[in-house]
């Protein structure tokens, strides 16, 4: 009884399934079959041969070989804490080297709220922020983010890198177009590949090189109207480039965002904290409203004194990255004495604004005196915390450019003036970046040390160059 329930049943689903699919089941079984019975032709090696395949055979070095003058391998010791001088190699220098713009590592009234955080809390939070990982003061701290820069909502990373990196492809994925200054930062670059999107680089800082970029799309999208619906756009640039230390025409970029209807990120790693009378970044600096930003991303390490990053923006865009920011997920959270650092900080540049005008007063006087050098040429705003040298006249090749550099920077630390070379992943930028020495300015310089600086650089880099 039961088999003839059965016959039945496979019958009326026979009759019921449409000619083609069984056809094409038949022939995927007919495949299957085939594949599991048929055996593979072909002459069997014998064992003379096998032996001496495998007598031939030389497997491929793990690593390729390395120049043993490679500047990763030349290793500089800095032996002591630091600041506004540091000791390398033993020499006691002035630090132009280390990014700290307003001079936070040696405060000691942050040291001391850093110190009573670790106290409390211990040294880590040994977990993501989803799975034990958060605690009172990582709430603090992104209360008084979002407060400080007048937003919803803020989220914080415990690695500046990995900030925007996380960030981009939290909302841009494959089929979106995202449009992108040449020039940005390889966390950026690392964020646009994880996207997958189709990417499109204009010219550095060139506002009329974009239009023309979006008025091809415009075209584009008019032969295809359908898609166009469906591809959501973004535009990503930088406050201050790490790469160039020039601003961003920031007015300029948001007048074509409204008219193209873009998503505007803006990395302010290195403008926050040293742009604007309050710190507040580029923005402020250059009287744009914030909200016309759908993202703002900032590194913590060169103006905080600690090290992570944040994002800030409306309630959407932070609570969005909790389930996808891959950086904010699978991290362990920012250690409790450094997220104290950072709402120390954030209570200075509220009590003291004048830290700002002080910084960018001592960014000019760099900016005016370093312009003067007769072998090396400066780049970079007058404003920037950030300054690169590079050789003039130009060589014919990166590694010529590379070695005179690491000269003049060995021998500038020899004589009292810490300075370092920009460091590239030259095969992996999108862009070739030219090598230079790059120049962190603190606050706390004072004129002295500027000249200083200058005259022991001019003196190394006309006996170099």
């Amino acid at each position: 009884m039961i088999g003839i329930q059965l016959f039945n049943e496979i019958g009326t689903i026979f009759r019921n399934t449409p000619t083609f699919a069984l056809v094409l089941e038949t022939l995927l079984l007919i495949t299957v079959v085939w594949l599991l019975l048929h055996k593979r032709g072909g002459r069997r090696l014998t064992k003379e041969q096998q032996e001496y395949l495998i007598e031939q055979y030389e497997p491929e070095p793990l690593v390729a070989d390395t120049d043993p003058d490679h500047p990763l391998l030349r290793t500089r010791l800095v032996q002591s804490k630091v600041g506004k001088r540091i000791v390398v190699d033993g020499v006691d220098c002035l630090n132009l080297g280390s990014h700290n713009y307003l001079g936070f590592l040696e405060d000691n009234d942050i040291l001391e709220e850093a110190c009573k955080s670790l106290r409390k809390y211990g040294v880590g939070s040994c977990g993501p922020r989803g799975f034990y990982g958060t605690m009172d003061v990582h709430l603090d701290l992104e209360d008084r983010l979002a407060k400080f820069m007048g937003l919803q909502e803020a989220i914080v990373y415990s690695y500046g890198f990995s900030t925007v990196a996380s960030a981009i492809p939290a909302y841009a994925k494959r089929g979106d177009l995202i449009f992108v200054d040449e020039a940005v930062n390889f966390a950026i670059q690392k964020g646009l590949d994880a996207s997958r999107s189709t990417i499109v680089f204009f010219k550095h800082n060139d506002a009329k090189d974009l239009e023309r970029l979006l008025q091809e799309q415009e075209k584009r999208d008019q032969k295809n109207p359908k898609k166009a619906q469906k591809t959501r756009r973004f535009l990503v640039v930088e406050g201050i480039y790490m790469n160039t230390g020039e601003l961003c025409p920031l007015p300029e970029i948001v007048a074509l965002r409204k008219q193209y209807k873009l998503r505007l990120f803006l990395d302010e790693s290195i403008s926050f904290g040293t742009l604007g009378k309050t710190g507040r970044g580029i923005t402020e600096h250059l009287n744009v409203d914030r909200d016309e930003i759908d993202l703002i991303s900032a590194g913590m390490e060169g103006s905080m004194a600690t090290i992570g990053g944040f994002c800030v923006g409306s309630h959407f865009i932070a609570e969005h990255q909790r389930l996808s920011g891959l950086g904010y997920i699978f991290s362990a959270s920012l250690p409790p004495m450094l997220t104290q650092a950072a709402i120390s900080s954030l209570d200075r540049f509220e009590r003291e604004p004048q830290i700002f005008e002080q910084l960018q007063q001592k960014a000019r006087l760099v900016q005016q005196k370093f312009k003067l050098f007769n072998k090396l040429q400066l780049r970079g705003d007058e404003l920037s915390p950030i300054k690169h040298l590079y050789v003039t006249p130009e060589r014919d090749s990166f590694e010529s450019e590379s070695k005179l550099l690491a000269k003049v920077a060995d021998k500038c630390i020899e004589r009292g003036v810490a300075v370092v070379e920009a460091a590239y992943l030259q095969n992996r930028e999108r862009k070739p970046v030219r090598p230079s020495l790059r120049i962190a300015v603190s606050r706390l310089l004072d004129e002295a040390d500027i000249l200083s600086a200058f005259k022991i650089i001019e003196a190394v880099s006309s006996e170099v160059l």
